[in-house]
């Protein structure tokens, strides 16, 4: 069985909403490209070792639209690495529409999204979810991925769609690796799905802080 992995750029306040441009979610959102005036060498450096390996992506509907209108036309640019990548991986889209999948190596999910996801966890070793917030909520709620690589931006927008929004399950997640800080102050966060819900405890007693499963 594979590793679905969610990478996820989010705020302070866990907006995870158009970072990459403005032209990502036009309508309603101020802020779209809010993370291009924070990235560093460090952040740039981790996106590219988070993909190494990749052998699937698992991608909503607008993610899908807005990489299949960019990222065939990039091989041999700047972004040639990530674009030779992406073009050459299987794609696949969960949309309840009929997007159009001109896009090699692309396919659509059936109605039964958990069953399908479950069919390509077995089917690729490395599976990446990228952006596709509204998908990232049945997978969290699901707890349909392994992993959660996560980078923490220093600013708060206090509007946009959020990274864990209504819907989401208690979860335990454990950190896989130490956070790691960049110059512009964006820290790393690699978390893995842990076993059980949440465990309270009462900080009045000598053992707080340490938990119990009651």
């Amino acid at each position: 069985m594979g590793l679905i992995t969610i990478e996820m750029f989010a705020t302070l306040d866990l907006v995870g909403q158009a970072p990459g441009g403005p032209d990502e979610d036009p309508v309603g959102f101020p802020f779209g490209g809010w993370q291009a005036p924070l990235l560093d060498e460090v952040a740039g450096a981790q996106i590219d070792a988070a993909y190494k390996g990749t052998d699937a992506l698992l991608l909503g509907r607008r993610t899908y639209d807005i990489f299949a209108g960019y990222w065939p036309d990039q091989e041999g640019g700047e972004d040639g690495e990530f674009a030779a990548l992406f073009n050459s991986v299987p794609k696949y889209v969960a949309s309840r529409g009929r997007p159009d999948l001109s896009w090699a190596g692309s396919t659509q999910l059936g109605p039964d999204l958990a069953a399908a996801v479950r069919e390509i966890r077995d089917r690729h070793e490395h599976v990446k979810v990228v952006g596709s917030l509204n998908l990232v909520q049945t997978l969290l709620r699901e707890k349909l991925f392994d992993r959660l690589d996560l980078w923490l931006h220093p600013i708060v927008l206090g509007v946009g769609k959020k990274v864990f929004d209504e819907g989401t399950v208690p979860t335990n997640v454990k950190l896989l690796a130490p956070p790691v800080a960049g110059p512009t102050g964006t820290v790393f966060l690699r978390y893995g799905i842990a076993d059980g819900t949440p465990a309270t405890g009462d900080m009045s007693q000598p053992d707080r802080g340490l938990g119990s499963d009651g």
